[in-house]
């Protein structure tokens, strides 16, 4: 019998500001079908479900064009809570659970079961109900061994291993009433091979209860594991629709990352051989605590004179490699500067080490946004260096006119657009400021210059001047750089290798040449798995 579909979205379209983000996306999901949705970070997956659960960005932005159909129904979804009614549930990769709560008391939370008593009758009140604990344990129960989970409903959450926390993210869904549709988003991302393998199980159990499943992951080896259908998005564009017995890991990798690439980095880069160039960074077992983006133990030699690229999905830890060596985050192992131990931990005296960083975060921690410009630009070498003050006996002063000269000169050098170094920074569009939050690394006069996310939130003309200013950078001054980034298109046109970071560590080091299906395989976390099978 032919299954209908749970799920249609046809014709999606979704422009941010003239910038279109979603192209004529088309995506149909059946009852009891299990429908993965690949792509890299920004293909626009995210946009997506922003779009089918009704999220706030989507019509503060404008809405979007196209229709969005449940069992072949047109549906205006306007809120989350108009996907709940309908039927649409999702799993977070972050879990929405409250620690000191029970189970029952999670799975029910904003939908509790109650039962009137004298007062709520006298008052004429739902609210002063009595909340009916017999009822919504019963209720508990019944999702949890759907799941196949045999732990007790009123045992508290706070302190249960992670895989017991995703169950019960998805019992939270599944004991919603006419539940249709599931949206998994990265469940397995924070799971043991054998929690993912439970988990999966669980997620076919409920496709076979005739519940459709939107599966979103970047582990292609699960895709061919649990899911039917297979979508692929790629800079915001439909690639292809694939059946799972018509694909494979390497079909998928290269459909997922495949694109055409200019290289742009200087001629005769040494993509190779560099075992015999001067070390400017060496790095030892670095393990780094940053929230969801860890660093669990990685060994990496940086040359003078190169660019290197560090890429990856979001959450496997390409973040945590600058922000643990400029000691913004916890950290340990051992880091080399020109042979000299740099001190972790310590920001100040990564500064001082010759290393400039420009955070990923541009507004949240690399500018201040109410300062002027030239303020921007020379206050972290006022602060780490001294420079630009006056003394007068026992005070100093900042030297006002020479911040201005020099902010002034790096403003004409870098093509800063704006109306004077005074204007403030809030001011400026994102490439401009972006462009600021370089000029200050500059300005500290760096060995080695960390940019992480060079080009996010800026527009495509943006991305290309901010581009050429750091191959400019290297070529003219040979400065070292390394430059973390999402965008893989740019770290193949400018870096000289490229590191990729999966789960926490290096899956694996390429030239920007090479394959996309590399790349894709690195980046999904399978190439080392499948390098192991072909040497059996």
């Amino acid at each position: 019998m032919k299954k209908e579909a749970v799920l249609q979205m046809k014709n999606i379209e979704k422009a941010y500001y003239g910038n279109k983000v979603l192209k004529n996306i088309s995506l149909s999901v059946k009852a009891g079908e299990i429908h993965a949705l690949l792509g890299e970070n920004g293909a626009g997956k995210s946009t997506l479900m922003n779009i089918l659960f009704g999220m706030p960005v989507i019509h503060s932005t404008g809405g979007f064009s196209g229709e969005v159909r449940l069992n072949d129904e047109i549906v205006e979804i306007k809120s989350p809570f108009d996907a709940m009614k309908l039927g649409i549930g999702m799993v977070h990769q972050e879990f929405m659970l409250i620690p000191d709560f029970t189970i029952t008391e999670n799975i029910k939370v904003n939908r509790e079961t109650t039962t009137p008593n004298f007062i709520s009758r006298t008052f004429k009140s739902k609210r002063l109900e009595t909340l009916d604990h017999r009822a919504m344990d019963s209720d508990a129960r019944k999702a949890l061994d759907t799941l196949g989970m045999g732990i007790d409903e009123w045992t508290k959450v706070a302190g249960l291993p992670i895989g017991y926390m995703q169950f019960i993210e998805i019992a939270r869904e599944i004991d919603k009433s006419g539940i249709k549709l599931l949206v998994f988003d990265e469940p397995t991302a924070v799971l043991t091979e054998g929690e993912a393998d439970n988990l999966i199980a669980a997620i076919k159990g409920l496709a076979a209860k005739g519940i459709g499943i939107l599966f979103i992951t970047h582990r292609l080896e699960e895709v061919l594991q649990a899911a039917d259908n297979i979508t692929i998005l790629r800079d915001g564009e439909l690639v292809a629709t694939r059946k799972k017995k018509e694909t494979s890991v390497i079909e998928l990798a290269e459909l997922m990352v495949g694109r055409k690439i200019q290289i742009l980095n200087k001629s005769g880069a040494n993509n190779g051989g560099t075992d015999q160039r001067e070390k400017a960074i060496e790095i030892k077992n670095l393990e780094v605590k940053m929230p969801g983006e860890a660093v669990k133990g990685i060994d990496l030699d940086v040359y003078k004179g190169e660019i290197l690229g560090i890429g990856g999905l979001a959450g496997q830890g390409k973040i945590g490699i600058a922000n643990g060596i400029m000691g913004l985050y916890e950290s340990t192992g051992e880091v080399l500067i020109n042979g000299q131990n740099l001190v972790l931990n310590d920001t100040k005296g990564s500064l001082r080490a010759g290393i400039a960083f420009v955070s990923e975060d541009r507004r949240g921690v690399g500018l201040l946004l109410d300062a002027s410009i030239e303020y921007n630009i020379a206050v972290t070498t006022l602060q780490v260096k001294n420079k630009f003050l006056k003394r007068y006996g026992f005070f100093k002063q900042i030297d006002g006119r020479g911040v201005r000269q020099h902010a002034q000169q790096l403003i004409k050098d870098l093509d800063i657009r704006c109306s004077g170094s005074q204007q403030l920074t809030r001011q400026l569009s994102g490439g401009n400021q972006q462009k600021v939050c370089i000029a200050r690394a500059l300005t500290l006069e760096p060995n080695v210059l960390l940019v992480s996310e060079p080009t996010r939130g800026i527009d495509i003309g943006a991305k290309k001047l901010v581009l050429d200013l750091l191959l400019k950078l290297n070529k003219e001054l040979g400065m070292t750089i390394i430059m973390t980034s999402s965008e893989l298109v740019e770290l193949r046109s400018i870096c000289d290798r490229i590191v990729i970071i999966s789960d926490g560590g290096i899956e694996g080091i390429l030239p920007p040449e090479a394959e996309d299906r590399e790349f894709g395989l690195m980046m999904a976390g399978e190439y080392k798995k499948l390098l192991g099978k072909e040497g059996m």
